[in-house]
């Protein structure tokens, strides 16, 4: 399975108003588990089967608590039984239909 989430604190972000501390706190979690992952500017797409995504999201919505009294969590899932490495097959897909 792909699991797409944004994880960021209520109330903890800095005197400019950013979260990037606290959301490099769940990236390193991301990062830390050996899951094949992927971040950019709005979502940290995780693959795995269900409990090991799962246990790495919790994880990161954790250490993100680290940072404030409420955390905001956004989470989008393919589930696809016996499919792996669609991190990026279904980028390579996408990428030959728009050069066909």
């Amino acid at each position: 399975m792909l699991v797409a989430f944004s994880v960021a604190p209520s109330g903890g972000h800095d005197a400019e108003g950013s979260v990037h501390d606290a959301v490099a706190a769940a990236v390193r979690v991301v990062r830390e588990s050996g899951l094949p992952n992927h971040t950019d500017s709005m979502f940290t797409t995780i693959e795995g089967d269900w409990d090991e995504v799962f246990a790495v999201v919790k994880a990161a919505t954790e250490a993100v608590g680290a940072w404030g009294p409420r955390v905001s969590l956004v989470l989008k899932a393919d589930i696809r039984p016996g499919r792996t490495g669609e991190l990026t097959s279904k980028v390579e897909r996408l990428e030959a239909a728009l050069e066909a």
